[in-house]
């Protein structure tokens, strides 16, 4: 019996030992075919938790968002729901991504590499395939993905996202697959500071005619920041997340770099986290950056260099973690402007003039009868939650169904919050746990 004893607590302790990276393994599906090179014809997944769960909520990433923003609320997720398990989502432009010095883990190279621009560009115009990648094509690959989760039948699949994930995810229940609606799929959906019918922005058919016309002159990927480089917000927030991860105490690295503008750096001499910290914390973060902003802390008083403090509802250190990591990333560099286009222009969920002239086919939103959850942030203004009770009261066969609200949360601190302060975990849990999921 001791040597049973002994034995089992070290198989227990190798267990421990193995990294998690090699029990949330992140691999390529095959995707539907699309316009362009067919060695795009992939998505990426990442799964967490045990693979022989009977269940998977498949989460979907927002606006220039990766897979990555789910790793720490899988984590979260699986260990607190019985018998479910997690794939975060990524879309077929993460295989654009130039990571091969990210990947490395050192800042300095990364640094280097990046903001030194010597990593390999795509550029709208060599890539014209990419104009047609919108919300069709999404949902195509999506839909892969989910049926892969599904296993013939053998489990459930929760769909969800955050952000323009959650409208994703609605879309996704809504549209017509060749006469199968999409929520015949689904389990049930969790809406993460997202949605449609109001969530956010609707499209008209002026927007739509000129967004077109600038996608076919070439300008196919967004540009959050108006630089006329579509992925410096990704590579900024990573190498940025790197140093704060390796080297936290440290002067910043990034300060005395002329390339970057001055809304991104702190006024004062400050250490690499705290620079982190003064770059997307809600407070300080500059315009553009309304949807990689959290709740964390403040700079110190005093300090040379000045440190940061934490205190609010998600550690720096949290989102350090989240936004340094790779395979997957947190960001997508190279966001289609069509996608964005297209899930603007199905937020009514109706035949609109320009949801035609999209070619948008989300036709059965009022048939729609599986659990929804919805949760909102400070973003909107409680545009999110009124959205889901616009889709609740649309499809009056949703029965099961949570909302809610933290107004003391920004967009991304529902992924990265420390655990025992995020409104977000603590009521999707219990909905996760509902009979009706399972």
């Amino acid at each position: 019996m001791k040597k049973l004893a002994t034995l089992a607590i070290g198989v227990a302790a190798l267990c421990a030992a193995v990294p998690a990276s090699a029990a949330e393994p992140y691999r390529a599906v095959k995707a539907a075919p699309a316009t362009g090179p067919a060695k795009y014809d992939k998505v990426f997944v990442q799964r967490f938790g045990s693979p022989k769960a009977k269940r998977v909520l498949v989460l979907v990433p927002g606006f220039i968002g990766g897979a990555g923003d789910f790793r720490l609320i899988a984590r979260d997720i699986v260990r607190r729901v019985p018998d479910i398990q997690v794939w975060a989502f990524d879309r077929r432009t993460q295989a654009f991504e130039d990571t091969s010095v990210f990947q490395r883990g050192n800042p300095s190279r990364a640094n280097d590499y990046y903001l030194g621009f010597k990593y390999k560009r795509v550029v709208g115009s060599d890539v014209p395939f990419v104009g047609r990648w919108g919300l069709e094509q999404s949902l195509e690959d999506l839909r892969r993905v989910v049926r892969k989760a599904r296993a013939g039948g053998r489990r459930k699949v929760i769909l969800g996202g955050h952000s323009l994930g959650a409208s994703t995810t609605v879309a996704y229940a809504a549209w017509d697959f060749r006469g199968r609606p999409g929520y015949k799929d689904l389990a049930g959906m969790v809406l993460i500071d997202g949605g449609l019918l109001g969530s956010f922005d609707s499209a008209s058919v002026t927007r739509a005619r000129a967004v077109l016309k600038e996608i076919r002159e070439g300008k196919v990927f967004a540009d959050l920041l108006g630089l006329g480089l579509p992925e410096i917000a990704g590579i900024f927030a990573e190498v940025a997340a790197l140093y704060a991860r390796k080297q936290p105490n440290a002067p910043s690295a990034l300060q005395g770099n002329p390339l970057i503008p001055a809304r991104f750096k702190a006024p004062v001499p400050a250490t690499n986290e705290a620079v982190l910290g003064f770059a997307f914390d809600k407070g300080t973060s500059p315009k553009g950056l309304e949807l990689i902003r959290i709740n964390a802390g403040r700079l110190a008083p005093a300090g040379n260099p000045r440190p940061w403090q934490d205190g609010e509802v998600t550690p720096i250190q949290r989102f350090a973690a989240a936004f340094a990591a790779e395979r997957p990333n947190a960001t997508e560099w190279y966001f289609p402007r069509r996608l964005t286009l297209d899930v603007d222009g199905v937020s009514s969920l109706r035949q609109t003039r320009v949801a035609k002239l999209l070619g948008l086919r989300a036709f059965h939103a009022s048939k729609i009868d599986i659990p929804l959850y919805a949760f909102q942030t400070d973003l909107t203004k409680g545009r999110v939650i009124r959205g889901a009770r616009r889709l609740r009261k649309r499809a009056k066969g949703i029965e099961t169904y949570r909302f809610a609200s933290d107004t003391n949360q920004s967009h991304l601190d529902p992924l990265v919050a420390a655990p025992r302060r995020n409104t977000f975990l603590r009521t999707v849990v219990p909905f996760l746990r509902k009979k009706q999921l399972k």
